[in-house]
């Protein structure tokens, strides 16, 4: 059967610190390389992944490369720029409080990547879902039966997905937290897609 295997990028910087990272160039921390590192042994033990496709941005860039450096059995990643994380313009390095000062009716308990506005140089909400959709689209036709496909990707993107294969609220399933660095989602492709694993973590008990 066709699966398709969507992960998050390691940890960052800007992760740690509370920023909203959008499409900068944010790096991997040192835990976050050791995640990513962890992440591609666990998935080489686990999965015959033929093919591997990741956001072009740095973030994701650096986690693929961690993973495949540790894995004899992952492919060498192509990059999709449909694959990446919301694009949030000028508001892109903002502190989430102060991206909250300057929209003061976003409600504080939902993500800022569910915030109903049209950054400058950025994307809304409604170009963000549409683009995940083609990337989502895209993949599924070209994984085949008995294929396995690792898409590395974003925390934003990653709910736009959830929130689709579970029948989710979409507005509901943008505003909730992001699921761990790292953390990885099973879907099954053939007979229609489902949701067959969850936030999967397990590659945490190969960290030093």
């Amino acid at each position: 059967m066709g699966t398709l295997l969507v992960a998050r990028h390691g940890e960052t910087t800007w992760n740690r610190d509370g920023r909203v990272q959008g499409w900068a160039p944010s790096r991997l921390t040192d835990d976050g390389r050791r995640q990513a590192a962890a992440l591609g042994a666990w998935l080489d033990d686990r999965y015959d992944v033929d093919r591997v496709l990741a956001s072009d941005l740095a973030r994701t860039r650096d986690t693929a490369a961690e993973a495949r450096g540790a894995a004899d059995g992952l492919p060498d990643p192509s990059y999709d720029a449909d694959w990446r994380e919301r694009g949030f313009g000028t508001l892109q390095g903002l502190f989430a409080e102060e991206l909250l000062g300057e929209f003061p009716d976003h409600d504080p308990e939902a993500s800022v990547i569910s915030l109903d506005a049209d950054p400058e140089n950025g994307e809304s909400v409604r170009a963000f879902r549409g683009r995940i959709e083609r990337a989502w689209e895209r993949s599924i036709s070209t994984t085949g039966g008995g294929e396995t496909t690792l898409v590395v990707t974003h925390g934003g993107v990653i709910k736009v997905l959830l929130g689709k294969l579970t029948d989710r609220d979409p507005d509901a399933a943008l505003a909730e937290g992001s699921q761990d660095n790292c953390a990885v989602n099973e879907i099954r492709l053939d007979g229609g897609p489902e949701l067959v694993g969850e936030e999967l973590t397990g590659w945490r008990d190969l960290l030093e």
